[in-house]
């Protein structure tokens, strides 16, 4: 088997050299790897560094314009010449032990395993930042910072950061990689739901953890909420599905906040989906989050209206008017 670390890099020169220094020495020593660094419009000396590096296991991609996260990327899958893509973010702090655990799902009779992520600690705090990403009673995709309640190695999800992932290349490759339509945000979820899609699974390795030092690149977030428009439309109905029992769980919440009753006709289903998390939601828990989601939706229009930057004309995208 041969892996390829694929690492898209915009500025942030000292976090990937120590993110190479902490890669080279965690990755196991009977595996056959390459690393492939695409430069994506660097200007802190990132690429007159690549340009010193005389290994034969480091490959180098310089893009002549700024290509995004997705876009980046694509580009070094389409030369990884591993079974297995390791996508890492560069201002990554990588710990012994981390890959085994990734790789060793994709080996588990029965998972069918489409995408694994794993464990994020920030390396400012300490805190955990990430053991999967979720839909919250808003619809809107939010990271997990609580472990889950499980005794199992391993958790399924609707969804991982693409910080730092493990899936087969040929996967990738037939997904026709990360939808370019998004632009530094939601390209990874979108990813995921179309794994699920294709009868795959998502999971994060419970015993693999890192550290993060969290989007460290400037204006990395400049775009959240166009990317995050343009995904819950895209997936409304499975984002729905998924999004129903943080919608159940706050529904409750807020009937206890207020001393009310909860409907009658609702309160059976609600209790159904809490106590079922992994069965189809009920009819009427679906048309309540839709019903969240067409009015942020609605929201959305109105806040875009008439600002440009939103991809037209491609199959995933999002007319905003």
């Amino acid at each position: 088997m041969k892996l390829s670390v694929i690492t898209a890099l915009y500025n942030c020169l000292p976090l990937t050299q120590a993110m190479l220094t902490s890669l080279r020495a965690t990755l196991p020593r009977d595996l056959e790897y390459e690393i492939v660094f695409i430069d994506d419009g660097s200007t802190d000396g990132t690429r007159e560094w690549l340009g010193t590096l005389d290994a034969p296991d480091i490959r180098v991609l310089l893009n002549e314009r700024n290509l995004g996260y997705a876009g980046a990327n694509n580009r070094g899958a389409a030369i990884a010449r591993g079974e297995f893509l390791a996508l890492l973010n560069n201002d990554l702090v990588l710990t012994p032990g981390w890959l085994e655990p990734m790789l060793q799902l994709f080996a588990h009779s029965g998972l069918n395993a489409g995408l694994v992520g794993n464990v994020q600690y920030a390396v400012a705090t300490g805190a955990l930042d990430h053991a999967s990403i979720f839909f919250d009673e808003h619809a809107k995709p939010a990271h997990l910072r609580t472990l889950p309640d499980t005794r199992r190695p391993y958790h399924e999800v609707a969804a991982a950061t693409g910080a730092c992932v493990v899936l087969r290349r040929d996967v990738f490759q037939q997904l026709g990689g990360f939808d370019e339509v998004y632009r530094n945000g939601g390209e990874d979820v979108d990813l995921c739901l179309r794994l699920r899609r294709h009868g795959l699974r998502v999971y994060v390795a419970l015993t693999s953890a890192i550290r993060h030092h969290v989007s460290a690149s400037v204006n990395r977030k400049l775009r959240d909420e166009e990317n995050t428009c343009r995904l819950v439309r895209t997936w409304r109905d499975e984002i729905a599905t998924l999004a129903a029992p943080a919608w159940c769980r706050h529904y409750l919440h807020e009937c206890w906040e207020a001393h009310a009753t909860p409907l009658p006709e609702l309160l059976l289903d609600v209790a159904h989906c809490l106590r079922h998390p992994e069965a189809p939601p009920p009819a009427r828990i679906i048309a309540a989050v839709q019903e969240v989601i067409d009015r942020q939706l609605a929201h959305w229009e109105f806040a875009f209206a008439g600002k440009p930057g939103l991809p037209v004309g491609h199959p995933h995208a999002i007319s905003i008017i």
